[in-house]
């Protein structure tokens, strides 16, 4: 039975003053602690805790609020505490004390371009941190982004039960308009392309006023309508962000916020070294857009962090299965920040997993061939925003002339010097490299920093 106003948890310490809201899994309290601070109280709803399979829910919810707590960012409500009410857990999170964005336009009418994007900008980069832990939001929509009052700033709040990606029968959670047609089915794969779909959903709805039309009704051939004052830059970005088919759509909002060709944003990165390594000149040349020069102060910085700047090269036995992910992580934030989505290492991961693991396409998709069908030489490396998105980073080491992938045939040759008679034999070249590139170079290391 939902709690009511004035009941006390946790001992007396919090007091709840009013529902805020009711989900599919959730219910929410703004309630008052002893020093007068406002929180959000959340715990499972009435619905949930008479349903036979509460135990595993409630240890899901236990599990996921613990997952998301670890999911910083400025634009990301914050999560305070985890405590037991009796058979309940509650998660205690900050209060927002704004209207959202639902309110918002309702309130003022549709919104200027320009203030929209910030927002879906804002919220985009938010987004990014949860895919990162391997989460999903799964509830995007105006109705839970909320503004600080006071200030030009979006926080993303009310996650619901953020399943990860697996497929899974799941119990349906629509939100007419914002669901993607993933969301209607019993059984599917859901991934960043399912906030994909919702985040570009809310850009609709900010910039028309309308409630996109739900996807089996646009199935038959309803389309969305956009206003002539929309640009047609951000008008093919929504339209294609809210593909109906999963695999059409951009599949991370960094490559679907690339499509805007936004600045980045000037928000803090975590650019604490594990072992100790400065990365504010990469940061510095990679703001000032200065792609060369960052390409090989990533190699230098990386060599740094394995101890190989004698070597010259990263090898498969040893040192990518040992780098932290620490650093490995603030590289690929760096890059992706700057590039807008374009570059980075999570960006490639996310290129090879959809050519299903194949080294000839992707080397095509990343622009790592020529026209001849031969590995790029170092003069051939296109330092631009104009070359194919993951074309960037790709060097490893200072005047080496080597790429930091070990399938190049430079990388090749340094590593079968140094390692004979380790190293397999170049007969065996083609076969062996799809072995390194899945399990023992640095897209692996993507997979196992959950990048």
């Amino acid at each position: 039975m939902a709690w009511s106003s004035g009941q006390r948890l946790q001992s007396g310490k919090y007091t709840l003053e009013k529902v805020l809201g009711e989900g599919n899994f959730g219910i929410t309290y703004r309630a008052r602690d002893n020093n007068e601070q406002i929180f959000v109280i959340k715990t499972l709803n009435d619905d949930v805790q008479r349903r036979p399979d509460f135990a595993k829910l409630q240890q899901d919810f236990m599990n996921e609020v613990i997952s998301i707590g670890a999911c910083t960012h400025p634009h990301l409500v914050g999560i305070d505490s985890l405590f037991p009410e009796g058979k309940l857990w509650c998660v205690v999170m900050e209060y927002i004390n704004g209207e959202n964005l639902a309110h918002r336009v309702e309130k003022q009418g549709v919104m200027p371009e320009s203030e929209a994007l910030r927002y879906i900008q804002q919220i985009g980069e938010a987004l990014t941190v949860i895919h990162n832990k391997g989460l999903l939001h799964r509830e995007v929509k105006p109705q839970n982004i909320m503004l600080r009052p006071g200030k030009s700033e979006a926080v993303l709040i009310d996650f619901g039960i953020a399943r990860g990606f697996i497929p899974k029968t799941s119990t349906k959670i629509l939100f007419d308009g914002f669901a993607p047609i993933e969301h209607y089915e019993k059984e599917a794969k859901r991934g960043a392309y399912t906030d994909v779909y919702a985040l570009a959903a809310t850009l609709y709805f900010l910039l028309t006023g309308k409630v996109p039309t739900i996807p089996h009704v646009r199935a038959d051939g309803i389309s969305l309508e956009l206003n002539s004052s929309v640009s047609d830059q951000v008008k093919q970005a929504i339209l294609k962000g809210m593909e109906l088919k999963a695999e059409e759509r951009p599949q991370s909002i960094q490559e679907w916020l690339a499509l805007f060709q936004l600045t980045p944003l000037t928000l803090p990165l975590n650019m604490t070294s594990a072992t100790g390594v400065d990365y504010t000149k990469l940061r510095d040349l990679l703001a000032a857009k200065k792609w060369q020069e960052a390409d090989q102060e990533t190699g230098e910085r990386m060599l740094e962090v394995a101890g190989r700047q004698e070597e010259g090269f990263l090898s498969p036995y040893g040192e990518i299965d040992h780098f932290p992910c620490e650093d490995f992580c603030i590289i690929d934030q760096l890059w992706v920040k700057y590039s807008n989505g374009r570059f980075g290492f999570s960006v490639q991961k996310r290129i090879w997993e959809s050519v299903n693991r194949d080294w000839a396409k992707f080397c095509k998709c990343v622009g790592w061939i020529n026209h001849n069908g031969e590995e790029l030489l170092e003069s051939e490396v296109d330092f631009t925003l104009l070359s194919p998105v993951g074309h960037l980073p790709m060097f490893i080491g200072p005047g080496t002339g080597t790429f930091w992938v070990e399938g190049s045939r430079t990388m090749w040759e340094a590593a079968r010097e140094s390692l004979e008679p380790e190293w397999p034999d170049e007969a065996d070249y083609d076969c062996d490299w799809y072995d390194l590139y899945e399990d023992g170079d640095i897209l692996g290391l993507v997979k196992e920093c959950g990048l």
